[in-house]
């Protein structure tokens, strides 16, 4: 049987200091400037939740972008999934990302990436990442 891994999270933006639109709007390009599904990146457009900026924001304060996708055992390539995700973030407005990873074999991973000020703006580079490791269930003989 193959190894299915899980990925999803979201990144929150609540940035005070520009306004919703804007910050939706650069956060909506850097979401849009990635590849489609079908040509097998780690991240793709179609994976995240992408905001309408036409649309009023039904959210109090904090915009949440949400995303996620299967993958085959994308433990073994995490290295390189990570990369990219930090990439988008660098793009980004954001005051905290989260992402789970669980496995079939190794358990549940989060990993928590948050701005060393009030928030992260684009090209900034002010990220610290913690993770995070649980695992559920027991071995049987």
């Amino acid at each position: 049987m193959d190894q299915e891994s899980i990925v999803y999270g979201c990144i929150k933006d609540g940035s005070p200091l520009m306004g919703n639109a804007e910050r939706i709007r650069i956060n909506r390009e850097a979401m849009l400037s990635l590849p489609h599904a079908d040509e097998w990146p780690f991240l793709s457009q179609e994976m995240f939740s992408i905001p309408q900026i036409e649309m009023p924001t039904s959210s109090y304060q904090t915009e949440v972008m949400h995303f996620g996708a299967s993958y085959k055992a994308v433990e073994y390539e995490w290295d390189q999934w990570i990369a990219q995700f930090e990439s988008l973030l660098s793009r980004m407005y954001w005051v905290s990302a989260t992402v789970h990873l669980e496995t079939e074999l190794s358990g549940t991973h989060t990993f928590t990436w948050e701005s060393q000020s009030s928030y992260h703006k684009p090209g900034s580079g002010d990220m610290r990442v913690r993770c995070e490791w649980s695992h559920e269930g027991s071995l049987s003989f």
